[in-house]
């Protein structure tokens, strides 16, 4: 005899609240966004529903309608710590580095004892040169919680960004015993011993790292990179889709602690050109990232294309709701389908995952119209010597050689302009690099 199904009952508001942020964790987002709506549906100022929504709506890309959400939540219990920190998380993610930090002073106004607001506090004090400060609030997160992997992967940066290099090493060991297949802070600890002249230890690592992952993009460069064996001609695709795939949340923040100035550079180099901010012009954000130039450049364009290997870089330039269209390819092959396409090509801190450049630089030279104008950043050699056109640096990018640029940039048919400049800070010194614009000489009706 068969038995009745169990009748089904109401869920209380509760209830649904909870299946909700458990389909949230379990990545079933679609389905925790209807849950979510239906509660709001039947009410409105429900603070947990909206709280978790907005939180909710930063993980699917739409940061400014959860920053809202999380307000109107903490307008109703403006006593929850924690709903603090997340806002201040996603406040940071935007780039509103000043409420963020506001957020989590918030925080700890209510609970002192708040790990995680402590260890994101420090990143954005750090991001705003407070130094001090930030190692103060690493190391306070750190007392709190022994084995916070992040206060530590933090703390580490920070102090390797003060040329504490030893110190860093004990933070990346820290992080690397905690969770042995922790991938930043391996690759931190790898270049930290080469800082301190040991590279036989960073080659250690990435064999090691080999040895358990054959197939990890990362590993496999940054090996080539510290032996100077197998040295690609240019970063794999899977390298940088992977690299910048896994910090693109945070990659205004990071870059803001490095005075990061190659966007400024490039948009600096295009006003010079002489072309009017009149938005007449197709532009090209070449590796756009996270979008930082789009903005620059966008007084100059009438069509702003964004392109980019990475899916999650692609997300948060799309939040900056300057680009007509964001597009998710590798560059070169992109620049070959769109012939004489773009007025103008921008390409802020991109081609340094290129080693050899010409057929890069020939895709962008075809890309361009006539009295078009191609500009981007390269950085020279960290010793300064010049042996070679281009070379991998330990760090993973690569540096070139400035005649070479000039040679290959008149071979292309370009006529160039190579400016000297500091592209940014890292491991407390100025990266040297190069600030190009390469042009396209017009035809006799072009206009310019």
């Amino acid at each position: 005899m068969e038995q009745s199904p169990a009748p089904l009952r109401e869920v209380t508001l509760e209830e649904a609240v909870s299946l909700a942020i458990q389909l949230q964790k379990n990545n079933q987002l679609s389905e925790a966004a209807d849950v979510y709506r239906r509660i709001l549906e039947l009410a409105p100022d429900h603070p947990g529903a909206l709280h978790y929504s907005g939180v909710l709506a930063h993980r699917q890309g739409r940061s400014d309608d959860g920053i809202a959400l999380i307000e109107r939540s903490l307008a109703l219990e403006p006593n929850r710590a924690d709903w603090y920190s997340n806002l201040g998380i996603i406040l940071r993610a935007r780039g509103k580095v000043d409420d963020a930090i506001l957020a989590y002073q918030h925080a700890l106004s209510l609970d002192p004892n708040h790990v995680n607001a402590h260890s994101n506090l420090g990143v954005l004090l750090r991001a705003q040169g407070r130094l001090a400060e930030a190692e103060a609030a690493y190391r306070t997160a750190i007392r709190l919680d022994p084995e916070h992997i992040d206060a530590y992967h933090n703390l580490g940066m920070l102090l390797a960004g003060q040329r504490r290099t030893r110190e860093a090493v004990v933070c990346y060991c820290k992080v690397v015993t905690l969770n042995p297949r922790h991938a930043s802070a391996r690759r931190l600890l790898a270049l930290a011993h080469c800082t301190l002249g040991q590279p036989e230890k960073a080659v250690e690592i990435f064999e090691r790292w080999l040895e358990e992952e054959p197939d990890n993009a990362i590993a496999q460069h940054m090996l080539a990179a510290c032996s100077g064996q197998a040295v690609p001609t240019r970063a794999s695709d899977a390298f940088v889709e992977k690299t910048f795939d896994t910090f693109a949340a945070s990659f205004d923040s990071k870059l803001a602690q490095l005075s990061y100035r190659a966007p400024a550079l490039v948009a600096a180099l295009l006003e010079d050109a002489g072309f009017e901010a009149s938005k007449h012009l197709d532009v090209l954000d070449a590796g756009c990232g996270t979008g930082l130039c789009g903005p620059l450049v966008a007084p100059f364009a009438r069509r702003l294309v964004g392109v980019d290997l990475s899916s999650g870089m692609l997300a948060q330039a799309r939040q900056r709701n300057v680009y007509d269209d964001l597009v998710k390819s590798e560059l070169t092959t992109y620049l070959r389908e769109h012939k004489e396409a773009f007025d103008v090509i921008v390409s802020a801190d991109t081609l340094v995952y290129f080693g050899a450049l010409e057929e890069v630089v020939a895709a962008a030279a075809e890309a361009l119209r006539l009295g078009g104008s191609l500009i981007f950043t390269l950085e020279e050699p960290i010793d300064g010597e010049v042996t070679t056109d281009y070379r991998l640096e330990m760090h993973g990018r690569y540096s070139h050689a400035r005649e070479h640029v000039e040679q290959l940039l008149a071979h292309a048919g370009l006529l160039s302009k190579i400016v000297p400049a500091e592209l940014r800070m890292e491991a407390g010194a100025a990266v040297a690099g190069l600030v190009i614009r390469a042009t396209k000489p017009p035809g006799p009706r072009a206009q310019v």
